[in-house]
């Protein structure tokens, strides 16, 4: 029975979060696109300029047009080029049902022309053949992990961040993850540092969309980044090692990208038009207030918290940036965003704004809610009272974007910058706590667990259970029975009471395992790869305790310090990326494991032997042949491949660009192969096959019966089917990185609808 509420409770979830970022073929039903409800609020609210109403409504009724982020990542000059000189000028020609296709044209404030929109809705992208092509270069490039197609206004709040290499990043909404797909790619904007000091932690409540997380982050291949399931309201306080002593782990950034209404989403997420309510912003404003003080408790001094929404409603919106200005007493304040995004039109937020019920009630202020309402309408969610605090708040500084300005969706943002620690988080306070016993001094600074007196009026104790950390405090908070602090304690994840207990079990990941420097693995790959003395082997891990290593990940320093300082206190999905996987084909030729495409980009700097240097010919030949002769290389590659000393085995394929003949790309390729005794062959998966042939000129085109892989792969050597797959094998391999439980799941989707 457990289950089957907890699915009724998932379908009663706002819609907002859910598809906000999902694909482009979404069917439109005919759904009668009117409420008037929802205009009656609006145009009430006067959030819509003056006379611009009607344009408002229009654009929300118009599907979105269809927008492309080509990342920071190796390849995007590359990829650009191949849109720009290929794609763009056939689509130019296309005429559909009368209209003719305008050509993609970039962001005007997005930098460096990375993001595009097009004048295509995504139903007449299947429409035409000449447009097919298009769409299979879309799917298949962002299946490879070069391109993300992401809602416009979606790619504004990892703008406003600023990020640097080194910083510490915590994405508390997390799912379905373009966004953190961004944050990624601005950590590794230096293509010559492989591993950033910096990471990316990216936590989402629900463990099925945690899978989806995983997966953007495998696209990416990045070391930094490390997937964790959490109530984003009460996510747990991370120690780490510095300089030998523990310390609290405080975020450089962090973004509170919050559940909402999702009114912001109605030109995607048709079925918003009839679900619209005011009750919805009601039930989420204090979820949204919770989320954004657990943000900011662990936000370091001098740090930015960037809060948004996809709701235009200033009780989702405005009202909670106010009452997290108030309850910070001075130690947060909001950024000026206006010269950041130059090019991006908005309109500043808004001081006044008074509150509607689901049957049409008015409410302007918190003294007019009668006292048979306080629980669903809360002092919050009113424009705070005193002229003079509201004036110093600076809520102009918000941004919003209205749908009808730069044909966008709706999207709501604000940047807080932290001044000083939070009121409720000084070691000692100015004044002993207000509730009469003992000052508040004698909490531990690293329990930002917010003092009842702070969270009086939310009638909560910052978390559902009243738990705000996943250890136990030194003193419970005073909310919390014996019974649920116990049943807090045994799990270790911050909540929910024992009789959920389960659904823990439900999803246990194999545990993290460091591999220590003198493991005996190292000693075979060290002498095969010929390693470099500064190889961080320290971290290197694998996901199982027990029986032969399979697969070798890598991670960055700092999530290595993470990872061994909280393994009890945070329910970590993914992380690392792959760099070898076993294979006892190699043992024989002296090295169990061979190269994995994944992690090649991160380890090749580190490694000085079996690399071949092929030309753009070359890799040709690789990547459209199944198993080539070595004398189908050209003579230096051939020349290379037959020095190698301990021919058998895995390799690293290795173009460098030349300056002197443009035509080819301009960036390095590398790829993963293996030298047979006659033959050579890429071990790279299909849709990367695909990305680097486009990339070097070669016209890719899968057939339109679209076989299944399985059909085509037939006749394939073993191995080779293996590397093909490889991609998509990844998500099934549920022993290898947890991911069994999405398997399970996919299969028992009937029942969970």
């Amino acid at each position: 029975n457990m289950g089957k509420r907890s699915r009724q409770r998932q379908k009663n979830q706002p819609a907002g979060r859910d598809d906000r970022d999902s694909g482009w073929g979404a069917g439109y039903a005919d759904i009668v696109k009117e409420n008037k409800l929802f205009e009656h609020y609006y145009k009430e609210l006067g959030l819509v300029p003056d006379g611009e109403f009607e344009q408002f409504m229009e654009a929300m009724r118009e599907p979105l047009p269809a927008t492309i982020l080509s990342p920071y990542m190796i390849h995007a000059k590359e990829i650009l080029h191949c849109l720009k000189e290929k794609y763009f000028k056939d689509i130019q020609e296309v005429e559909i049902e009368g209209q003719k296709i305008e050509a993609p044209q970039p962001l005007s404030w997005y930098p460096d022309e990375q993001a595009w929109h097009t004048n295509m809705s995504r139903k007449i992208i299947r429409k035409s053949p000449l447009l097919e092509k298009f769409h299979q270069f879309l799917v298949s490039e962002t299946e490879s992990g070069n391109i993300s197609r992401q809602e416009a206004v979606s790619m504004i709040p990892p703008l406003l961040m600023k990020i640097e290499s080194h910083h510490k990043i915590l994405d508390m909404c997390a799912a379905p993850g373009s966004k953190t797909a961004q944050l990624i790619e601005m950590l590794h904007a230096d293509m010559d540092v492989p591993f950033p000091e910096g990471f990316v932690i990216a936590n989402d409540v629900d463990n099925k969309r945690c899978y989806l997380l995983v997966h953007q982050a495998k696209r990416l291949n990045s070391p930094c980044i490390m997937v964790i399931n959490h109530d984003a309201s009460c996510i747990p306080t991370l120690k780490i090692d510095a300089d030998g002593q523990k310390d609290i782990l405080f975020y450089d950034r962090i973004l509170c990208d919050v559940p909402c209404s999702g009114d912001g989403t109605m030109r995607k997420n048709i079925d918003v038009w009839k679900k619209w309510t005011t009750s919805n912003s009601l039930h989420l404003h204090g979820l949204q207030l919770r989320i954004a003080v657990r943000g900011v408790e662990q936000l370091a001094v001098g740090g930015r918290m960037v809060y948004s929404t996809c709701s235009l409603n200033p009780i989702e919106d405005e009202a909670v940036i106010a009452a997290l200005l108030e309850k910070s007493e001075g130690a947060l304040e909001l950024a000026d965003s206006s010269a950041d995004l130059p090019g991006l039109k908005w309109m500043p937020g808004v001081t006044s704004w008074k509150l509607m019920t689901k049957d049409g009630q008015w409410y302007p202020d918190w003294s007019h809610v009668p006292s048979s309402r306080h629980t669903q309408i809360r002092p919050t969610m009113f424009p705070p009272t005193d002229p003079e605090k509201l004036a110093s708040m600076h809520l102009e500084r918000c941004m919003r974007i209205l749908p009808h300005h730069q044909n966008t969706g709706g999207f709501f943002v604000a940047v807080l910058v932290k001044k000083a620690p939070m009121p409720w988080n000084k070691r000692y306070p100015k004044v002993p706590a207000q509730t009469g016993d003992s000052p508040a001094a004698s909490t531990p600074v690293d329990t930002p667990c917010l003092p009842e007196s702070a969270m009086e009026e939310e009638g909560q104790g910052g978390c559902p259970e009243g738990k705000v950390d996943g250890e136990a405090e030194e003193e419970a908070p005073k909310g919390a029975s014996l019974a649920q602090e116990s049943a807090v304690k045994q799990d270790g994840v911050c909540g929910p009471p024992a009789s959920k207990k389960m659904k823990l079990f439900g999803y246990k990941e194999d545990p993290f395992v460091f591999l220590t420097e003198d493991d005996p693995v190292f000693t075979t790959i060290q002498s095969f790869y010929d390693l470099s003395p500064n190889f961080p082997k320290q971290n290197v891990l694998t996901r199982t305790h027990e029986g032969k290593k399979r697969h070798l990940y890598m991670v960055s320093k700092e999530l290595r310090n993470v990872l061994l300082n909280n393994s009890e206190r945070m329910k970590v999905i993914n992380t690392g990326v792959k760099v070898w996987s076993r294979n006892s084909d190699g043992e024989e030729f002296g090295c169990a494991f061979r190269l994995a495409q994944e992690g090649i980009y991160t380890l090749q700097p580190y490694i000085r032997s079996r690399i071949i240097r092929v030309s753009v010919e070359d890799i040709k030949v690789l990547l459209t042949q199944e198993n080539p002769f070595l004398s189908k290389l050209e003579d230096d590659a051939h020349a290379q491949a037959k020095k190698i000393s301990t021919h058998m085995g895995s390799i690293v394929l290795k173009y460098i660009p030349k300056p002197d003949s443009p035509a080819d790309p301009q960036c390095s390729i590398q790829l993963c192969g293996w030298r047979g005794k006659t033959s050579i062959r890429a071990f790279v998966p299909r849709n990367e096959r695909f990305h680097y042939l486009r990339m070097l000129g070669v016209e890719v085109f899968r057939d339109k019966q679209g076989l299944g892989h399985k059909q085509r792969d037939e006749g394939k050597g073993e191995e080779e089917g293996a590397a093909e797959n490889e991609a998509e094998l990844d998500l099934e391999n549920g022993d290898e990185n947890g991911s069994s439980q999405a398997k399970a799941n996919s299969g028992n989707q009937g029942t969970s609808s």
